[in-house]
């Protein structure tokens, strides 16, 4: 087994800025947050996609050239972002 590399990471995550937004925040309501999700679901996510036992028509496309490292390394790049959740006052 390898072990991820942020650096590499960081560079796949381009693609992902598109929809995704920059930081792994989206601005679009139907697209998710990758930002401070586990690894291991990002992971999964795209291994599904490239399966095809998730579908999504973008999502597909793109994970059908990713490497197991390369889903491994993005997994990684957006599980290290720190996120702070304030609780609102009621």
């Amino acid at each position: 087994a390898i072990s991820a590399d942020l650096a590499v990471g960081k560079s796949l995550s381009k693609q992902c800025a598109v929809c995704h937004g920059k930081d792994g925040i989206s601005r679009h309501p139907e697209t998710p947050n990758l930002a401070g999700l586990s690894a291991l679901y990002i992971e999964k996510a795209l291994v599904d996609y490239k399966k095809g036992s998730r579908h999504d028509r973008r999502m597909s496309l793109i994970a059908q050239s990713m490497s197991k490292d390369d889903m491994k390394n993005l997994g990684a790049w957006y599980a290290a972002f720190k996120l702070t959740v304030e609780v609102p006052q009621i």
